[in-house]
């Protein structure tokens, strides 16, 4: 693992001298232009070849903005080194392969998980308002996950069907008997399973006013809304990113995200939820606690993806399973706006902390004080007395210094950078220079013939073959008096054999 240019780390995590044991967990800060993906994301894409132990490389999460970063290196990984490449891309929906989250939902707990990153990362930038709203959505969330996981047909298991059943629950605020299609189906589930998880939670969500209930569905419709647009209700209609399976083989999953539009950014956000968990649980259910392929996690713009829920906890626990998170700020201060106050606890359980350059106040001071602490100087001074008895002092004087004071900090040479790793001093070092790094001659800037092109993994599902005969079925002309729908079958026990 690079840290600096002169500075390397293994990934051993279980070294034979206990003493020289580090997690791999790392946190790089530095603003823009200071190099992190140039001088330490990218090297250690390249370093797939430095295999952790003999016949076993490690696996790459990457977030990788604008895409840049698969274009370099993707030939390098996938014809070199033989890793399975996934893409998945926010920026064009087009050249990006599926991502379906209620895929990886097993039991009532995961879909718990997934409503509450779901609800973290599509909330604004507002002030939260009354948390009541928020805990009616999460009812009505996990209701319909629940009827669309355990009770729906497999194809229908994606967020298209969750957003089509808010669509289609109407509410009357004059009627409050009145039931719709929704109402319908889960009072179908309450006769075959009265005591489910997703009948329980839809008579709570039910136990609210017909207005209050509108309320609600806006409210879910609003932040449901990103979800409705075509290209994105393609893409979750199923899934192919395997999040779960990552360490069982060599793979390397980009997410392209836009830095400079936000708004699809909260999923990556969901999926790391995700991929976090179900890592740690395959790892403990399936592979007796360890993974076999290392999971480096390596999440560039790591303040501007959203927030993974518990993320200061996961961070602690992972390191046993053999995955390991690398993130990526221009500041400390951004996580301390998504995770309040547990940034500490974050940056406590990362022995590596890497500045590369900056100006922002409150980053710069804390390296300062922090990191790097004081050294002690030895201060000499003179004095001399003129008079009718002249008189000659020497004083030599410790006194404790910043190893670097403020100004110091942000006048740093951009050639060099700062490492803190637990145990030893602070190390002011050079950056590493990609152009050195033996795989440096399969990268696209060494080589254009070696660019990575994304679109030959993307394959999409349903298009039409004008050779192949399919059937045809008139649904017939219908009036809005027609009930398409047709529930005769709730008061039949044998419907449901």
């Amino acid at each position: 693992m690079i840290l600096t240019g002169t500075e390397f780390l293994t990934t051993n995590t279980r070294p034979k001298i206990p003493a020289n044991a580090r997690n791999l967990n790392c946190c790089i800060i530095g603003s823009s232009g200071s190099g992190k993906t140039r001088f330490w994301l990218t090297p250690n894409l390249l370093q797939a070849s430095a295999s952790r132990k003999k016949g076993a490389g490690c696996s790459f999460v990457v977030v990788d903005p604008k895409g840049g970063v698969l274009d370099q290196v993707g030939y390098f990984l996938q014809r070199r080194q033989g890793y399975k490449i996934k893409v998945f891309n926010s920026i064009d929906f087009s050249k990006s392969m599926h991502y379906n989250p209620l895929a990886y939902i097993k039991n009532e707990a995961d879909i718990l998980k997934f409503v509450t990153a779901l609800i973290e990362n599509t909330k604004g930038d507002g002030k939260e308002g009354d948390p009541f709203w928020t805990k009616a959505e999460t009812l009505l969330y996990c209701a319909l996950i629940a009827y669309i996981v355990f009770e729906g047909p497999e194809e229908d298991r994606n967020m298209n069907t969750l957003v089509d059943l808010i669509s289609g629950m109407e509410v009357k605020e004059e009627d409050e008997d009145f039931q719709n299609a929704v109402d319908h189906m889960f009072k179908g589930l309450e006769r075959r399973k009265p005591h489910c998880f997703a009948v329980k939670q839809y008579k709570k969500f039910k136990l609210s006013s017909g207005k209050t209930m509108k309320s609600i569905l806006i409210s879910c419709g609003a932040r449901l809304a990103p979800f409705d647009i075509p290209q994105l209700r393609e893409i979750m209609s199923y899934d192919e990113l395997e999040l779960d399976r990552m360490g069982d083989r060599k793979t390397a999953t980009f997410f392209i995200i836009s830095d400079t539009d936000q708004t699809y950014n909260f999923l990556v956000a969901l999926a790391f939820s995700q991929m976090f968990n179900l890592l740690c649980e395959r790892a403990d259910t399936v592979h007796g606690g360890r993974l076999p392929h290392h999971v480096r996690v390596l999440w560039d713009e790591a303040a501007n993806t959203g927030q993974v829920p518990g993320l200061e906890k996961l961070v602690a626990v992972i390191r046993s399973r053999e995955i390991s998170l690398c993130a990526f700020l221009q500041a400390k201060s951004q996580w301390q706006a998504l995770y309040k106050d547990h940034v500490e606890t974050l940056l406590g359980n990362m022995d590596s902390l890497i500045f590369l350059g900056g100006r922002e106040t409150s980053t710069i001071k804390e390296i300062s004080e922090s990191w790097l602490g004081k050294a002690t100087i030895n201060m000499h001074t003179e004095g001399r007395t003129r008079g009718q008895s002249e008189s000659y002092n020497q004083n030599l004087q410790s006194l404790g210094r910043e190893l670097m004071t403020l100004d110091e900090l942000t006048t740093m040479d951009g050639n060099r950078c700062i490492l803190q790793l637990r145990g030893l001093r602070p190390f002011l070092s050079p950056k590493y220079d990609l152009k050195k790094h033996p795989n440096y001659k399969y990268t696209a800037e060494a080589n254009k013939r070696n660019k990575f092109d994304p679109a030959r993994l993307v394959g999409h599902r349903m298009k039409m073959n004008p050779d192949e005969i399919y059937e045809v079925y008139d649904a017939g002309e219908l009036s809005e008096e027609d009930d398409i729908l047709d529930y005769s079958d709730l008061d039949d026990p044998d419907a449901f054999a």
